[in-house]
């Protein structure tokens, strides 16, 4: 053997043999190996940390570059890949489909727990009378006002437009065919959403916030059956007395813009009117307006039942409420009249 097996040694593979380096290295007194604070051999440094499983580089090493972090610092946040971030934006785009598939998820529950109490008791007659009170005879006079300009104006629109072709009289034909398929109950409903939806809206609104709706159910009353089906049946009812109204008085206002003030024949105008328009015509506006005015309720009944957030909310409530209520029943006017005009075989062409 070798005169350097005969001689101890003061490190196993980098790592000091207890009493030599590592005491001088741990405050020995001073001569004996290395003085306290002093650090041992580059060389022996990193192997003896490597042998004893810790990170090269120091206390620092899991922070900052060059030794700064902590020992307690967090590791970094995982980086999403391209996939992640594709299904990320995915899902943000098809939100709102999501929203608006629950939304109508929503009214369909509505409707159905409602329509589900008709035929059940008790029938509160009472409550139906003061919904049809309120949707019908409350509207009746905003209903008449505009009912009576609209036939004027579309009156007047049309004299003027067919006498540059002498063809002054088919102007009676022509303001009735658009006042009984569209203009009547569209503009009908269009009120009601202005005035009965955000009226039901606040009030059922009100009643949720203020807890309410919730003193009726602990009374083991059933809120929807309650609130909810009187005016839906109501709407349905009373919305199409309303749209016929609509057409009389706006069929009054063009006979008098017409005959009355423009000079057109009498007899012609009365003639046209009987030829084009039929009782077809009115009876397909009258479905709509059947439609209509159950899904303004149907729309106002759902924002206040569901409002939360104190005042704020039901105050959003009712602005959903006429918003959602006029463009439902502009965007489904289209497929109505599509629907009618193949039913009743009346399509142009």
């Amino acid at each position: 053997m070798s005169s350097a097996d005969d001689e101890p040694t003061n490190t196993l593979v980098g790592v000091p043999i207890a009493g030599s380096t590592e005491t001088g290295h741990r405050g020995g007194p001073p001569g004996s190996g290395q003085e306290q604070g002093a650090s041992p051999p580059a060389g022996q440094t990193e192997v003896g940390k490597a042998a004893a499983g810790q990170p090269p580089g120091g206390a620092g090493a899991r922070g900052a570059p060059g030794g700064g972090g902590g020992a307690g610092d967090e590791p970094p946040a995982p980086k999403i890949g391209v996939g992640g971030a594709v299904l990320a934006g995915f899902k943000d785009a098809g939100a709102p489909v999501a929203k608006f598939l629950d939304m109508v998820g929503g009214h369909l529950i509505l409707m159905a727990r409602a329509l589900s109490w008709l035929p059940r008791r008790p029938f509160r007659f009472k409550n139906y009378l003061e919904a049809a009170e309120y949707i019908g005879f409350g509207s009746l006079p905003i209903v008449l006002l505009v009912g009576v300009f609209t036939g004027m104006v579309l009156s007047i629109q049309s004299v003027f437009a067919f006498r540059q072709l002498g063809f002054e009289s088919f102007s009676g034909a022509m303001t009735g065919k658009a006042l009984s398929l569209e203009l009547a109950p569209v503009m009908t409903a269009l009120m009601l959403a202005g005035r009965t939806g955000a009226g039901i809206a606040t009030e059922i609104g009100t009643m949720r916030i203020s807890e309410q709706i919730d003193a009726l159910e602990s009374m083991a009353v059933n809120p929807i059956q309650y609130l909810v089906l009187p005016r839906l049946i109501a709407a349905m009812i009373v919305t199409p007395i309303l749209t016929l109204m609509f057409f009389c008085v706006g069929m009054g206002g063009a006979y008098f813009v017409a005959v009355i003030i423009e000079g057109v024949h009498q007899g012609q105008w009365i003639a046209k009117l009987r030829d084009l328009v039929t009782p077809l015509d009115v009876v397909q506006g009258l479905i709509k307006s059947v439609v209509f005015g159950y899904l303004v309720v149907l729309i106002g009944c759902f924002q206040g039942y569901n409002a939360a957030g104190g005042g704020r909310g039901v105050g959003i409530g009712t602005t959903r409420a006429v918003v959602m209520g006029s463009v439902t029943t502009l965007v489904l006017d289209y497929f109505l009249t599509d629907i009618l005009f193949s039913i009743f075989s009346t399509r142009p062409g």
